[in-house]
């Protein structure tokens, strides 16, 4: 895993600025502590620049980055694995090509000379690379299929600039800080500001499963993947879990290449304990587990982990964490680059310190939910369609009165809130049922929450609007594969790998993913929808694949999700925190929210009368993200 950043300029005839390079480079050293390379030259006119700094995982003595070919035309920085790397490799020497290194990321430069901008479909891992032509003058961006690894970009003004991570674009001088009102918009919404937006106006994300090509005449954007739901297997359940079995335990297995220390993230719920099963019946050597607990119960998994430990003997390490959220949010602002609310952000920063200590590589269990249906939402979600056939409007609106006034005061982890929150969106249309579902400030809450002025610069813009287009791509298939689809695309990439990849490369650890194998995934997604979500059983053909591998206690077990006591801590220690950093004369929040509707919110939630935990979170990472990275005018 690695750290990748470069630029390239047509604007005139100008060097190279070398400290440009090292401002980049400085900036994301933290994804690759263990080696550091650069490029640069200018070529008819046009200055090129690439910097890597490199997690050393494979092929130790002769990985450096940046790589080039033959004849030194086509350059390549990257970041990620690239787990058949091996058959590429076999194939490109057949078609003539030299390898002066073991390395995946060689198998990218001369890839990309024989399939040139199909070369993504080929590839099989967690990959955002950058190849300069310099030959053609191309410069090629590529992001893996789901978005494993970040890569962001801005164009401006014949220059084209790309980095790993936000922070390490905002050294370039050329690049405007200016915020952008509608990714701010979809913050408050989502906790995380969707691709290919990012909070700063002139930089974007690439999208996942999309490669970028830029010339100094064009840039041009397409997509190579997306999930494919049809057409449908023609297979029975038996030959499903079978395949299921055979396709997530190759996918453990090539995920075990390492040249460094390697462990896994338990939970003990069911996709962590799932790989460690795995790991422990394909990998010679004893497993290393990682767990972390809190003191409040409601919240500590560590008895279903050390169930797991016990079953397979392994090498088990865990911690009861006391969070201290405002002491390390200053850094986790600086390493996302862009405000993130999403609150699991906090115990994941503290695994990875943990397991860091021990291991370089960890396996996770990411995208098992995603994969095969295991959120509330999922069954809640086939639940309203029939809701909707079965009971008139009028009564759905009468229903949902009464239940969100009784439940107005419960949390959104509580029974009562999920209550509140199925009724109100069972009777709208899947695109903002879904939106009201995984979303928090709605649309007449933040017009509430605006200055006047930042609210015109809005004007009609709309959060839902990714949404509505996600299922309308998904619209002729069953209702389960449309929501599994918008989770894959949305939910997944823009919240939870950007969690993971920006708490793990903190502490620069790698963390893989073996239930987002792009093998098994496609053949999941191409599985009847029927057979996914059983007679109201999430997780259905999980718990049928990997029964015998995993205690039944934690087969049956309730979701938890890695919650943490957030509702509790704004009531408590963090509450004064808050109340400074919101309702200051200080606070640079001031330019964008009313400070006398944040007051009342505060109020509202120590009074126990609403659970305004995440919105309020939410807003002080943004104050925070502020102080950080805009110490100027709006």
């Amino acid at each position: 895993m690695c750290g990748i950043a470069g630029f390239v300029d047509s604007s005139g005839p100008n060097p190279v600025p070398q400290e440009l390079l090292a401002a980049m480079a400085d900036r994301i050293r933290h994804r690759g502590p263990d080696d550091e390379g650069s490029y640069a030259e200018v070529h008819h006119g046009i200055a090129a620049g690439l910097v890597h700094t490199r997690l050393s995982i494979i092929d130790l003595t002769s990985g450096h980055q940046p790589l080039c070919n033959e004849d030194q035309t086509t350059w390549v920085v990257f970041n990620g694995e690239i787990y058949n790397f091996q058959e590429l490799r076999k194939d490109l020497q057949e078609k003539g090509h030299q390898f002066k290194t073991q390395s995946d990321t060689e198998v990218l430069v001369h890839g990309y000379e024989v399939y040139g901008r199909d070369l993504p479909k080929y590839l099989r891992g967690m990959f955002a690379f950058a190849v300069w032509d310099k030959k053609n003058q191309v410069l090629f961006l590529a992001r893996d299929r789901v978005g494993k690894k970040p890569l962001f970009y801005s164009v401006q003004s014949g220059k084209i600039a790309f980095a790993s991570e936000l922070s390490a674009l905002s050294c370039a001088p050329w690049i405007s800080k200016e915020v952008s009102p509608e990714a701010l918009h979809d913050y408050l919404t989502f906790l995380c500001v969707p691709a290919p937006l990012t909070i700063f106006k002139d930089i974007q994300k690439l999208s996942p499963g999309c490669f970028l090509e830029w010339t100094k005449d064009r840039v041009s954007i397409e997509s190579y993947w997306s999930p494919p739901f049809f057409p449908k297997h023609k297979i029975t359940e038996f030959e499903a879990v079978e395949e299921i079995r055979r396709l997530f335990k190759e996918a453990v297995r090539i995920r075990l290449m390492s040249e460094v220390p390697l462990g896994a993230f338990l939970s003990g719920g069911i996709d962590s304990s799932a790989v460690v099963a795995m790991m422990a019946q394909t990998s010679g050597q004893r497993v290393k587990t990682f767990s972390i607990g809190f003191d409040e119960e409601e919240f500590n998994e560590l008895s279903f982990a050390r169930a797991v430990a016990k079953r397979y003997g392994t090498d088990h390490h865990e911690e009861i964490v006391r969070p201290n959220a405002i002491a390390i949010l200053p850094m986790l602002v600086r390493r996302f680059g862009e405000p993130f609310a999403d609150a699991s952000a906090i115990p994941t920063y503290y695994l990875s310190q943990m397991t860091k200590r021990k291991v370089t590589v960890a396996l996770s269990g990411d995208g098992g939910d995603e994969l095969f249906a295991g959120y509330r939402r999922h069954l809640g979600f086939l639940l309203a369609e029939k809701y909707q056939r079965a009971v008139p409007a009028f009564i759905r609106a009468g229903i949902c009165g009464a239940m969100s006034s009784f439940f107005r005061n419960h949390g959104r982890q509580s029974l009562g809130g999920g209550i509140r929150r199925f009724l109100d969106a069972a009777q709208l249309c899947p695109s903002a049922r879904y939106v009201r579902w995984v979303g928090f400030f709605d649309e007449k809450e933040k017009r509430q929450l605006y200055q006047k002025d930042f609210n015109n610069r809005i004007n009609e813009y709309v959060s839902d609007h990714w949404i509505r287009d996600l299922f309308e791509q998904a619209k002729g298939g069953a209702p389960l594969d449309a929501i599994l689809a918008v989770d894959t695309r949305f939910y997944l990439p823009n919240d939870l790998l950007t969690k993971v990849d920006i708490t793990s490369m903190a502490h620069s650890l790698e963390v893989r993913s073996p239930f987002l194998d792009s093998l098994l995934l496609e053949f999941v997604c191409r599985l009847p929808a029927e057979i996914k979500l059983r007679r109201g059983h999430l997780k259905y053909l999980v718990k049928k694949a990997f029964q015998e591998d995993i205690p039944s206690a934690n087969l049956n077990r309730k979701k938890m999700g890695f919650a943490i006591p957030l509702a509790k801590w704004i009531r408590g220690p963090l509450q004064e925190p808050l109340r400074e950093g919101l309702l200051s004369q200080q606070a640079r929040i001031r330019r964008y929210f009313n400070q006398e509707r944040i007051r009342e919110m505060i109020s509202v939630h120590s009074a126990y009368k609403r659970d305004y935990a995440y919105e309020l979170w939410a807003l002080l990472v943004f104050e925070y993200w502020l102080r950080e990275f805009q110490t100027g005018s709006v």
